[in-house]
């Protein structure tokens, strides 16, 4: 009796580790599934909105791939205020789910760089890639008598402060681009702060400031115009669009080299495998021949990059920025 019931009990404590191990096995194969079934609703992507970088242009271009590939709306959600800033905080503070993303501009890092701000661009967000980046054109209003950066560097230091240049903000990268080349060619510069580019670029063409940082899309048609004239790139290389153009590196500044870019982020602490399926799509849409074209033909470059560079990039640039606000006189 002992024995059969000892049996008994030996068969029901198997019967309960096969129960779970079974069970073990269940969950075990639909852990993966569950991951690979993102997206199962919709998706945001905040565009940090600043005047005249045709950053929701590129924020379209990947929602309409994400949209086509994984059957789910990816809704493009244009935030301004505070430049730009506003768009920025949303992203950080939301769940780190993949369902809310973020393409903005540089911009982004010069604005942490300049005063506190409620996120941190390196700890607060995860980089996915940079899509696009483009160099900035040098313009001046087509009276200043200079027709290179070191003709600008000769007159700014024969005419301490009269020189001046104008900005789409305090903190943007268009006005920290223009403070490093001054900060470098070791010259005294007056900036004019404005709403945007498109409140600066009639200032410059008016005469009423001297100089600004362009952007290619936007500058070409007043430069062809005869409206503005462009002395130099910021990049550290030729631009392949305007290969006639040197660069100001070559023009009596050495080591100058800013680039404009727009990237794609989310909240910090994203599974590893949703930055892996966002980055490979984004990849995939950005290679596309079409849309190579496209963004050439508006004078920037598809420069789709693996998360980790994109995000030691941005850990650079945010350093760069703080020690040039640093600077004896800088002022915001």
């Amino acid at each position: 009796m002992t024995n059969a019931r000892g049996g008994i009990i030996f068969h029901k404590h198997r019967q309960r580790r096969a129960h779970f191990a079974l069970s073990l096995a269940l969950l075990c194969a639909c852990a993966p599934s569950a991951a690979q079934t993102w997206p199962q609703r919709p998706v945001r992507i905040i565009v940090n909105v600043t005047a005249g970088g045709g950053v929701d242009n590129v924020a379209r271009i990947a929602a309409q791939h994400y949209s086509a590939v994984w059957g789910q709306p990816f809704v493009v959600d244009n935030r301004t205020g505070a430049g730009g800033s506003i768009g920025v905080e949303t992203v950080a503070k939301a769940a780190p789910d993949g369902y809310t993303l973020l393409v903005s501009s540089s911009s982004m890092v010069t604005n942490a760089a300049v005063r506190p701000q409620s996120y941190d661009p390196v700890r607060d967000l995860t980089a996915i890639t940079a899509l696009t980046a483009a160099p900035y054109l040098i313009v001046t209003t087509p009276a200043l008598p200079v027709a290179s950066i070191k003709d600008l560097v000769a007159l700014a230091k024969s005419k301490p402060g009269a020189v001046s240049f104008a900005s789409a903000g305090q903190g943007s990268i268009v006005q920290m681009g223009a403070e490093l080349l001054v900060a470098m060619s070791g010259t005294r510069m007056l900036h004019v702060p404005y709403k945007g580019v498109a409140d600066a670029y009639p200032a410059v063409v008016s005469g009423d400031v001297n100089w600004m940082l362009g952007f290619p899309i936007s500058a070409l048609p007043l430069v062809k115009a005869g409206r503005l004239k462009a002395i130099a790139v910021t990049s550290g290389t030729r631009s392949k669009l305007l290969p006639e153009l040197p660069t100001v590196a070559e023009s009596g500044v050495p080591g100058y080299d800013v680039r404009g870019w727009f990237g794609m982020f989310a909240p910090a602490r994203l599974p590893i495998e949703r930055v892996a399926k966002l980055h490979a799509e984004a990849k995939r849409a950005f290679q596309a021949p079409e849309v190579v074209r496209r963004i050439t033909l508006e004078g920037a470059e598809v420069v789709v990059d693996t998360p980790q560079n994109f995000a030691a990039e941005v850990r650079t640039e945010y350093a760069k920025w703080r020690e040039l606000v640093k600077r004896p006189g800088m002022k915001f």
